[in-house]
């Protein structure tokens, strides 16, 4: 069990620090254009927020864990990532539900299915760890 919540959290840490970095440099326009389109409805500052609570999630789920120095602080990282999903299935959703609406073809369902992904590896870690 051990060696799948280590696997869990290495692969987690590298997708949020990976969007983290890519929201806190490039401008929201590149963000979606990157595919992270759940973007769209936020302004910048909104972004960058997310991209550093992203970022510190992703030490979150590494460092404590590893160090052995608070180690509760790994499934709060995750508890805490569980959350920015939770919020980025809400903004799928309405870009799915719009798409829709206007008759266009979308990828938020696949972005769905992978933010889902996620957010059940988020409790998966926040779990086993507990």
């Amino acid at each position: 069990m051990d060696i799948a919540l280590w696997a869990a959290q290495i692969l987690l840490a590298g997708v949020f620090l990976g969007s983290g970095v890519v929201k806190s440099i490039w401008p929201k326009d590149r963000v979606i254009a990157s595919g992270q389109t759940g973007v769209a409805p936020f302004p910048q500052p909104v972004i960058r927020l997310v991209a550093a609570a992203e970022l510190c999630g992703a030490a979150g789920l590494i460092a404590p864990w590893a160090t052995g120095i608070a180690p509760l602080l790994t499934p709060a990282a995750a508890i805490g990532l569980s959350v920015v999903m939770i919020g980025a299935l809400i903004s799928h959703s309405a870009l799915l539900r719009a798409d829709r609406r206007a008759g266009r073809g979308s990828r938020e369902a696949r972005n769905l299915a992978v933010n889902t992904v996620i957010l059940a590896l988020c409790l998966f870690v926040a779990i086993g760890r507990l």
